[in-house]
């Protein structure tokens, strides 16, 4: 097989990935994923790890019969994801692989990022250890994958009330909400849902309160250059009803107020340069942890996968 035939394949069957722990938010994710591998007609791989982490201390020593009892629990955690995928999608159910690594699980998934339509996780996992484990992927994963990574927290977004909602993505007027705003309307599509698009502005970098000197000619403005930066992907994604949303607030704050009306929230993993770009960050971050629909942050650097 040639290099290029390779590349090709490779593409063809890139899936979206769950990885899932046996917590109830896990098969949350295993059911998004699902629906979302279906509206995409891709592969879902669901994954699970048996790595054990060691800690502050030594490593816990295992036999194999502790070895033997992680596997046989891991591919019952698989069996179940899968059921629960395949009820969330019984009119096209995506097919479904299945993995048990015994790699540390953040390491793993952002490996397997290289090659994946998009990553989706669970916000918290089983017990207290574990739940801070998996808040720890969630957060590595939107820094260091290099796809779009999905977080799912306590619901999966798949039933017919919230498949109508809109998606929602938040932007800041520069080139870092291009990937964001090219997921989005791509999300939206496949979903035939409406898209909010929500502007929060709120920089007071140059000393100039809006309350001040004006907001509604300052609306005026961003509101005209918000709708001229959407035009072109509107003509590419006419069928998605765009509504503009300008706010005077922090992004945090508007975008988790806006996210109860939606089915998903997508957000860039950066904003403007310099310390605005590390507050962007942190609400990406924020965000994560806060609201209750699914949320998907696209890292600046994602190749760009209209696939």
């Amino acid at each position: 097989m040639t290099e290029h035939s390779a590349v090709s394949q490779r593409h063809t069957d890139s899936p979206i990935i769950a990885a899932v722990d046996g917590s109830a938010v896990g098969y949350h994710a295993a059911a998004w994923a699902a629906a979302d591998a279906a509206l995409r007609g891709c592969r879902l791989h669901l994954i699970t790890s048996i790595s054990v982490a060691g800690g502050l201390g030594p490593a816990p020593i295992l036999t194999e019969d502790d070895m033997s009892w992680l596997r046989v629990d891991a591919e019952r955690v698989l069996v179940e994801a899968a059921r629960i995928a395949r009820a969330a999608t019984p009119d096209a159910s995506p097919v479904i692989t299945t993995e048990v690594t015994t790699d540390a699980i953040i390491e793993h998934l952002i490996r397997r990022s290289d090659d994946a339509r998009g990553i989706v996780v669970g916000s918290r996992g089983l017990g207290a250890i574990r739940r801070g484990l998996l808040g720890s992927v969630s957060a590595a994963l939107i820094r260091h994958a290099n796809c779009p990574v999905t977080v799912v927290r306590s619901i999966s977004a798949t039933d017919a009330v919230t498949a109508v909602r809109p998606v929602l993505v938040g932007v800041d007027g520069t080139a870092n909400s291009v990937p964001a705003l090219e997921f989005a309307f791509e999300e939206a599509s496949r979903r035939n849902v409406g898209l909010v698009v929500l502007h929060a502005w709120s920089d007071r970098s140059n000393g100039l309160d809006p309350a001040i000197v004006g907001w509604d000619a300052i609306r005026a403005s961003e509101d005209a250059l918000l709708a001229e930066n959407l035009a072109g992907y509107s003509e590419r994604h006419p069928d998605v009803k765009v509504r503009r949303e300008l706010v005077l607030d922090r992004p945090v704050r508007s975008l988790l107020d806006a996210s109860e009306h939606v089915q998903l929230v997508v957000v860039g993993s950066h904003g403007r340069g310099g310390f605005t770009g590390m507050l962007l960050g942190s609400t990406s971050a924020a965000l994560v942890h806060s609201v209750e629909c699914p949320i998907t942050v696209v890292r600046s650097a994602d190749k760009a996968r209209a696939r």
